[in-house]
């Protein structure tokens, strides 16, 4: 079991050396669409794990794994987001985040790097963008070619 914990810079400090941390995100792939989650909600970032199935959890959730001896609920990214099944073979990368007191795990396919992104270069949502997306995304930004979606943890933990 590989496990990494998050070393959030500036955490909790107003005008911390390299941004305000609010800005910050934790990127991460999802069926090939690049995603951001507010660095503030992320604990930790885990390889591949075991996961138990959960019998008559709504269809998005997993199971669960553990982490440190604490029960973890898994969220897989793709059917929460209305996306085809992960491959065959490949095994997510887990980025567990808190929400209300509880911790999470996102399954997502791959888990990139942090980024420091400015609030005024964030753009809405495009009108074309797909309803389960616009209901879980804050806003996105422009990386070169590619369209980062940031997304709202709390919204992405209101399961069926």
């Amino acid at each position: 079991m590989t496990t990494e914990t998050l070393d959030r810079p500036g955490a909790g400090q107003a005008g911390a050396p390299g941004g305000d941390a609010s800005q910050l995100v934790l990127t991460l792939t999802v069926a090939g669409q690049l995603c951001g989650v507010p660095v503030l909600a992320v604990r930790d970032v885990l390889g591949p794990q075991t996961i138990t199935r959960i019998p008559l959890a709504p269809p998005e959730v997993a199971g669960s794994l553990n982490l440190r001896g604490r029960i973890v609920t898994a969220v897989d990214l793709r059917r929460r987001l209305s996306l085809p099944p992960r491959p065959a073979g490949e095994r997510p990368m887990s980025v567990v985040v808190e929400h209300q007191g509880e911790l999470y795990s996102l399954l997502a396919d791959q888990v990139g790097e942090v980024l420091t992104l400015s609030p005024a270069e964030r753009a809405a949502n495009p009108p074309t963008l797909d309803a389960s997306w616009k209901e879980v995304s804050l806003g996105v930004h422009r990386l070169g070619e590619s369209l980062l979606v940031v997304m709202d943890v709390e919204c992405l933990m209101r399961l069926s």
